[in-house]
């Protein structure tokens, strides 16, 4: 078997933020009607999360889930669990009419830590970053590719992409939060 590796093993830059590639993450996507009970029953038992609102993502024991559209949602869970837990929610979804697929290794994962982190996205995305609160997850696009973002905490925001352009996304939020880019006087 082999052993599995992240898209730029463990990059990391320092400027006014820190950008650090998250290593292997394991991420299912669930597309369901969101609506259904045996559907939030099923998150549950995989994450410990209650399903998300809107915009927004929740964290449990074993996992956080974020909402990706009224039809889809993304778990994020530990990457050897992956197999396990998409077993788990086929056999707990059947026979509804779901789509439960394994896209850890489609994906790459960052983080911006600091708490400068809205200034340096905000070069980047067209999204408000005003209000970004600990919570919030967005899709959105960053520079010229598809991305999604989760607020961790004040100082921290993960950044999802494909990860044919993790190498892009690396050199673009360094780009964002290289030391004397600041847009605002400190």
């Amino acid at each position: 078997m082999s052993e599995t590796v992240s898209a730029l093993a463990g990059a990391r830059f320092d400027g006014f933020c820190t950008i650090k590639e998250a290593g292997p993450t394991g991420m299912i996507t669930l597309r369901a009607d969101l609506g259904l009970k045996k559907v939030a029953r099923a998150v549950e038992a995989a994450t410990g999360a209650a399903l998300p609102a809107p915009l927004r993502f929740t964290t449990g024991a074993r996992g956080r889930v974020a909402w990706m559209s009224p039809d889809e949602l993304l778990l994020l869970v530990d990457h050897a669990a992956v197999p396990k837990t998409v077993q788990r929610l086929d056999r707990a979804l059947a026979p509804s009419h779901v789509l439960v697929a394994d896209v850890s290794d489609a994906r790459a994962v960052f983080r911006v830590h600091g708490a400068h982190w809205p200034e340096a996205l905000g070069k980047l995305t067209p999204a408000d970053l005003r209000d970004a609160a600990p919570g919030a997850f967005r899709r959105t696009r960053l520079g010229q590719v598809a991305a999604a973002f989760a607020v961790l905490d004040l100082e921290t925001v993960e950044v999802i992409c494909f990860r044919s352009v993790a190498r892009y996304m690396f050199d673009l939020l360094s780009n964002a939060a290289a030391p004397g880019s600041q847009v605002f006087a400190r």
